[in-house]
């Protein structure tokens, strides 16, 4: 069992890399590029993408995996009725905010880019509609075909910023009728992105072969969507929580110093992608297992089993990137205007990371059918983010933002946790994942704080994590080395 599920994992998490690689690489192409102010657009607008996102889709991914576990549910059926519900609500997405474009547009203070705002409808309409496909890939233990879809869309975008902002501001003559736009700047990159979600779902859309208008099932979707809309509800506090910092900068900044530390604050926060991809890779791969194995008398072993596994690696990439973390972000953002960032990054690295922990222990609400928990504690760390933006921003900036996120994130942790102990207790092995963050984060504060530019030093630390980490888990080694 445990090899099929950590080799999909592995399978779902190069296609994660990949796929987070692209946009990873494609920002240091911007903020070289384009200065702060030049690139706050694409911070922007990206920064908002999670709210829509979670509005198009409103739970019904994760739906479809707790309900295609239900042998009385025909799965035409259940996928018939999950899609034709994506594909409704984007339809209305897309000619509301065509028909309001110009209105939105001033509503979110950027009243000259109504055309990236086009272009941004229909980047995240395709990219809800291929929601379905994309899970049943998953759901049918299909992690090739998944990573196919999503590693050829990332090329097409990744090659397509280069060749927009790198080839071809060179052609004076342009290529094949096509010349650089300076007017246009930031906004390619908006047009390699929609170019990227239409390949997605034409790879994809082949597994809408199950999809039938005559087997959507009106009783099913009102089950489906009292399971999902508190999923949907704590997916957009969820997003506050993470993205929409950049808009409480917008808003609460004067106009000038705004773009300058949108752009500052979403270029160094990409820096957090590394623990980041290992968090979306684990919970692609795990997620379909959690769901089917519910039911398993020894799952609750596992789940401890693996919340171990799961900090232990976000720890060592943790402390690995704190521990070169000043010439790691040199090399990044190659810009100096962007590097009085930096010093922010401990603490969105590590609010990742806390966010990584609470999503792995939010199973035990989501097994349970008690997904209204996941809205409750969601909104709690909402409103916090909240608080302390609105507070703090007009004199600490992003510095309040990375603050925010940091404790928001520790929070719902904590109350994940002890709420799910309660009501759905999983024995985690508390004492020693607490001994693994504790060492992690001290060794690599007191090497970004006293030897950051000493690498020998700094990665000595991260070997001491290492062996400290072998000493604890010598015995699993061992099994291990005998099979």
């Amino acid at each position: 069992m445990y090899k099929k599920l950590f080799g999909q994992t592995a399978v779902y998490g190069l296609s994660s890399v990949l796929v987070r690689v692209f946009p990873f690489l494609i920002a240091p192409i911007v903020t070289r590029a384009f200065g702060p102010s030049a690139s706050s657009p694409f911070v922007d607008w990206y920064s908002i993408a999670g709210v829509i996102t979670v509005l198009l889709t409103h739970g019904m991914e994760t739906s479809f995996f707790r309900f295609a576990q239900e042998d009385n549910i025909d799965k035409k059926t259940l996928v018939s009725t999950t899609s034709l519900s994506i594909i409704s609500v984007g339809i209305v997405y897309l000619l509301l905010g065509y028909v309001f474009r110009q209105q939105l547009a001033n509503a979110f203070e950027t009243p000259n880019q109504v055309n990236f705002l086009v272009l941004f409808l229909f980047i995240l309409s395709f990219d809800a509609f291929s929601t379905i496909p994309s899970a049943i890939l998953r759901l049918e233990g299909r992690p090739t075909q998944y990573m196919l879809s999503k590693v050829v869309g990332s090329l097409v975008y990744f090659f397509l910023v280069v060749f927009f902002i790198k080839w071809l501001p060179k052609m004076p003559n342009g290529f094949l009728g096509l010349k650089y736009n300076p007017e246009i700047g930031v906004g390619y990159v908006f047009i390699a992105n929609l170019v990227q979600s239409i390949v997605t779902l034409a790879i994809v859309g082949k597994e809408f072969v199950n999809f039938s208008f005559k087997k959507f099932d009106f009783q099913l979707w009102k089950r489906v969507m009292n399971y999902s809309w508190p999923v949907m509800i704590a997916g957009l506090a969820g997003v506050v929580n993470q993205t929409l910092d950049r808009q409480f900068l917008k808003y609460l900044l004067p106009e000038n110093q705004a773009r300058h530390q949108i752009g500052v604050y979403g270029a160094v926060y990409k820096i957090a992608t590394f623990i980041t991809v290992f968090r979306q890779a684990y919970q692609l791969g795990i997620e379909p297992y959690f769901f089917s194995s519910f039911k398993d008398k020894n799952n609750h072993k596992t789940y401890a089993v693996l919340m171990d596994v799961f900090v232990i690696c976000n720890c060592l990439i943790y402390t690995g990137l704190m521990v070169n973390l000043q010439w790691i972000s040199e090399k990044y953002l190659r810009n100096p205007l962007y590097y009085e960032g930096i010093e922010i990054i401990p603490m969105v690295m590590l609010g990742a990371l806390f966010l990584g922990i609470y999503l792995n222990l939010s199973i035990w609400y989501k097994l349970s059918d008690r997904t209204r928990v996941g809205l409750y504690i969601s909104v709690i760390g909402a409103l916090i983010t909240m608080a302390i933006n609105f507070i703090f921003i007009p004199k600490y900036g992003y510095w309040a933002s990375a603050s925010a996120a940091l404790i928001t994130f520790t929070s719902m942790m904590v109350i994940s946790y002890i709420w799910g102990q309660k009501v759905y207790p999983i024995h985690y092995h508390v004492k020693k994942i607490v001994s693994y963050l504790f060492l992690a984060i001290s060794l690599s504060l007191v090497s970004f704080y006293f030897f950051r530019t000493n690498y020998i030093i700094g990665n000595l630390f991260l070997l001491v994590f290492l062996a400290f980490v072998i000493y604890k888990e010598q015995n699993i080694i061992k099994r291990i080395i005998k099979k």
